[in-house]
């Protein structure tokens, strides 16, 4: 990261921490607020490897109806990111922080309760909202406490852990789902519990300010756009592509996200300023970043249904199979992905991130078949793990550190936003590409057809990143 960069990020906080009596040091401030988004990034993925012991639990559920437990906590975070990022700058940092990981404690124990599937997805949208507000108030605790010189570095460390924990979702899940699925919600209870003990003593006060509320008109449409848009591809097999709810899917989407737009376009106060697209790294960093997510989650989502449906292997050998990918992101995000942009620049480390993600899918769609084949699997999962090593903490901070010192919080949660929105997509595509197949062959040929169409998807990405990100935001 420049000095340029780290220049803009040193001046984005308005309001600097006030003293308090044996506050946290900046180090300990930054593992506190970790312990936030390392939570609110595990739990985006840590049920993918538990969803056929949830199914077993709750006889009849589809996949389709199992899906919205991953992409209704996927929309709300994203809807909600921006929404409460924004509401929280007019109260104290703070104690926002502590509200959002008790609200989040306490959905989890709603999950672990749940009795259905019904229930379980109330809860993960309640987990969503204590997510989103756990998030921005986050990184305005870290840039608060940290000198201008040092905050680039905070920003790195901070997206790489989270990036780490939302990559070993999986793992974890296979781990705790060795016990019960229900651990999977249960193990967040004490970390919640003991965040909040500690985060009370030690953080330190960063009061908000006066700046305009904002709209939750606007939330509203953005989640129903979001949610029907998701919601029509996901029943697309069941009900079929021309039927009325499809249709009516769909319509209802455009008509939603249209009259977003519309609001952003011509709103005093919109919900997103349109003037930070007229910044063109961070207009590069969120349209590469939406089909670079899309095909993230429906990765994610794909290798547990792989290894549990088609291999027939468990929960805990799915997720130790997953591991080397997750280790990998903040190996390659902290030791390489800051000399690399040094020296070759954003959009080089960008590319390379895309190709190494689209060569991991490219792997098993060609290689894997039937009968179990680790070293393909596991060299697959090196390749995307590091492409989201070099990718995600690189455009969030050419993305973030691009814009002027006033917008950077709300850039940086527009760009999270448009991340878990495609997240959510990503799922829905994936689980309409593998429909309900009626044999081994066909399932296989969904599972390697779903991943060629993520690896076009991913590619995508190299037109706004040539396009928007020039080797000058990096330097």
């Amino acid at each position: 990261m420049s000095e340029i960069e780290a220049e803009t990020i040193g001046l984005a906080i308005g309001t600097e921490a006030r003293p308090r009596s044996r506050v946290a040091t900046p180090r300990q401030v930054l593992a506190i607020v970790s312990v936030g988004i390392c939570l609110a990034n595990l739990d985006l993925f840590i049920v993918n490897v538990g969803l056929p012991n949830i199914a077993q639990e709750f006889r009849g559920a589809s996949l389709e109806d199992l899906s919205w437990i991953l992409n209704g906590y996927a929309i709300v975070y994203a809807a909600l990111l921006v929404f409460f990022g924004r509401l929280a700058e007019r109260h104290s940092r703070n104690l926002s922080f502590l509200l959002g990981v008790a609200l989040f404690t306490a959905a989890s124990a709603a999950c672990a309760l749940a009795p259905n599937v019904e229930l379980l997805v109330v809860a993960r949208v309640a987990q969503a909202a204590g997510a989103a507000l756990m998030t921005p108030t986050s990184i305005g605790l870290l840039l608060a406490s940290f000198p201008p010189e040092q905050r680039p570095g905070a920003v790195r460390t901070w997206t790489a852990i989270g990036g780490l924990a939302a990559a070993l979702g999986p793992l974890a899940g296979g781990v705790l789902v060795t016990f019960d699925w229900r651990w999977i919600f249960i193990v967040n209870i004490p970390i919640g519990i003991l965040a909040l003990i500690i985060g009370w003593l030690k953080l330190p006060e960063v009061p908000g300010h006066d700046v305009p509320r904002p709209s939750s008109w606007a939330a509203l449409l953005v989640t129903c756009g979001i949610g029907a848009l998701t919601l029509a591809i996901v029943k697309a097999n069941d009900w079929g592509w021309g039927s009325r709810g499809v249709v009516l899917g769909f319509a209802i989407a455009a008509v939603s996200l249209a009259a977003f737009t519309w609001h952003c376009l011509n709103s005093k106060n919109p919900f997103v300023d349109p003037a930070l697209f007229k910044v063109r790294p961070f207009t590069g960093a969120t349209f590469v970043m939406a089909p670079y997510s899309a095909a993230f989650g429906a990765m994610l989502l794909s290798v547990a249904l792989w290894e549990q449906t088609v291999w027939g292997w468990s929960a805990l050998k799915t997720g130790l199979a997953i591991a080397p990918g997750p280790l990998l992101v903040p190996f390659t995000s902290l030791l390489f992905a800051r000399r690399l942009i040094a020296r070759f620049g954003a959009a080089a480390v960008v590319s390379a991130g895309i190709v190494s993600f689209a060569g991991g899918l490219a792997i098993w769609a060609t290689l894997l078949g039937v009968d179990p084949d680790m070293p393909a699997f596991v060299v697959g999962m090196m390749f995307t793990g590091i492409g989201v090593g070099l990718t995600f903490p690189t455009l969030m901070g050419v993305g973030a550190g691009s814009l002027p010192p006033s917008s950077f919080a709300t850039g940086s949660g527009v760009i999270n936003m448009i991340r878990q929105a495609a997240l959510a997509i990503g799922v829905a595509i994936f689980v309409a590409i593998l429909a309900t197949p009626a044999s081994m062959t066909e399932r296989i040929a969904a599972f390697h057809r779903g991943w060629w169409i993520m690896i076009a998807i991913t590619i995508a990405g190299f037109v706004p990143n040539y396009l928007f990100i020039r080797r000058r935001a990096d330097h």
